[in-house]
C-alpha cells in the first residue's frame, strides 16, 4: 500500500498541511520540524505523486515540441537545444513527429493539452492554414505566421537559398539544378525563391527545379541517378539542394554511375550543414543554420509567454551562413568561405 501525505504526518506528529508545506515550501517551516518530516518520510519510502500536483496546479513540468521530422538531423539538433535549455529550469521536453500530417499535428497538440504541459513548441505543417487554438502558449519552430501574433524563431531561408546559388554562380557554374521537395513545405519554397533571385543576377544563367516527393537520402540518390544517366550537355553543372540528406542521396547517385566527378563536373551544396555534411567521401558545402540555437530560443520565448502573456509576441530571425568545403571548392571563383556565428534579428 502507498505512504500518502497523511502517514508522513502522522509519523512526525505534525499536520498535513506543514507536510506539505515541507515538501513544496520548506522556507515557511522551522528547520527542527522540517528535519522530523524529512526523517519520516525516509522511514516510510514515502514517494510524492507529481502528477496529482502537476492536475492541482494546472500544468506540468513539461514542454511539448512537434517537428516536421524527428528523423532529420536538423530538427534532431533542434530538439536537442530545447532540451537543454529546458532542463536549466528543470523541465522536460515532449517530442512529437508530425510528419508533415495536419491530422497528426493537431493530434500532438490534443495530448500535449491534455498532459497540461507548459506550452509548446511547434514547426508547423501549413503556415497558411488558420492554426487551430491548443488554448496553451505557443512558439513556431522554423517558421512565422503572416500576422505575427504567434511568437517565433526562424532562419531567412529565401536569403539561405539566394547564398548557395550565388556561391555556385561566383564559381562560374550557369546550369543550375535545384533538387528538393515537396515545394508546398514552407521552407523548400523559401530556398527556391533565394535561388531564383540570385539567377536574376546573373542574365546567360538557367535554373532548372527537380522536385522530390521526400527530402531524404533515397529522394536525394534518385535525383543524382536521373542526372547521371543524361548527356554530358544535357547535365547541370552545379546542384543546390534543399537540404544535406538530399545532397548526400545526390553524391551518392551520380557516384554510383560514375559518370559525374563532384565538384568538376558537377558542383554541389545542400543546406542545414548537419554533421554528416562534412564526413562525406567528398565533403558537401552547406548553408549553416543554427539548428540547436533554434531549440534554445524558441524555450526563451516560451518562457517570456507563459510569464507576460498580454505582451507583443517576439520574433527572432537568424541569417544562415555559407560553408564551403570539397563538394564546390577547387573549381574556380570565389569560394566564399565562412566560419562566423549566425547573427539574429530581433522584433
Amino acid at each position: 500500500m502507498a505512504v500518502s501525505v497523511k502517514d508522513v504526518a502522522v509519523a512526525a506528529s505534525v499536520s498535513v498541511g506543514t507536510v506539505s508545506n515541507v515538501l513544496n515550501r520548506p522556507e515557511k517551516v522551522a528547520p527542527e520540524t522540517v528535519a522530523r518530516v524529512q526523517a519520516a518520510i525516509v522511514r516510510l519510502g514515502f514517494v510524492r505523486n507529481d502528477a496529482a500536483r502537476q492536475l492541482r496546479a494546472g500544468r506540468s513540468r513539461s514542454i511539448g515540441l512537434v517537428v516536421l521530422d524527428s528523423a532529420n538531423p536538423f530538427f534532431a539538433e533542434v530538439a536537442r537545444g530545447a532540451e537543454e535549455r529546458a532542463a536549466a529550469e528543470g523541465m522536460a521536453v515532449l517530442l512529437g513527429n508530425s510528419d508533415q500530417n495536419p491530422e497528426r499535428e493537431g493530434a500532438y497538440l490534443d495530448l500535449f493539452r491534455e498532459q497540461r504541459v507548459n506550452g509548446v513548441l511547434l514547426t508547423p505543417t501549413d503556415l497558411t492554414a488558420p492554426l487551430a487554438d491548443s488554448g496553451i502558449p505557443l512558439v513556431l519552430v522554423d517558421g512565422e505566421l503572416p500576422g505575427g501574433e504567434v511568437p517565433s524563431v526562424a532562419v531567412d531561408d529565401v536569403e539561405g537559398g539566394h547564398l548557395a546559388v550565388a556561391h555556385l554562380l561566383g564559381l562560374g557554374r550557369r546550369r543550375i539544378a535545384f533538387v528538393g521537395g515537396p515545394l508546398a513545405i514552407r521552407q523548400v519554397a523559401d530556398r527556391l525563391a533565394g535561388a531564383r533571385r540570385a539567377l536574376t543576377e546573373v542574365p546567360d544563367a538557367a535554373l532548372e527545379v527537380i522536385e522530390t516527393e521526400a527530402l531524404t537520402v533515397l529522394a536525394g540518390r534518385e535525383a543524382g541517378e536521373a542526372i547521371g544517366r543524361r548527356r554530358a550537355g544535357e547535365r547541370p553543372d552545379a546542384v543546390f539542394c534543399a537540404n544535406d540528406l538530399l545532397a548526400v542521396g545526390v553524391l551518392q547517385g551520380t557516384a554510383i554511375l560514375g559518370e559525374v566527378r563532384v565538384p568538376d563536373d558537377l558542383a554541389l551544396i545542400g543546406y542545414d550543414d548537419i554533421d554528416f555534411a562534412q564526413a562525406t567521401v567528398v565533403p558537401l558545402s552547406s548553408i549553416r543554420q543554427p539548428a540547436r540555437q533554434i531549440g534554445a530560443t524558441a524555450v526563451e520565448l516560451l518562457f517570456e509567454a507563459v510569464a507576460s502573456p498580454e505582451a507583443a509576441p517576439r520574433h527572432v530571425r537568424f541569417r544562415p551562413e555559407l560553408v564551403v568545403r570539397a563538394s564546390t571548392a577547387g573549381s574556380g571563383g570565389d569560394p566564399r568561405p565562412g566560419g562566423q556565428i549566425p547573427r539574429r534579428s530581433t522584433s
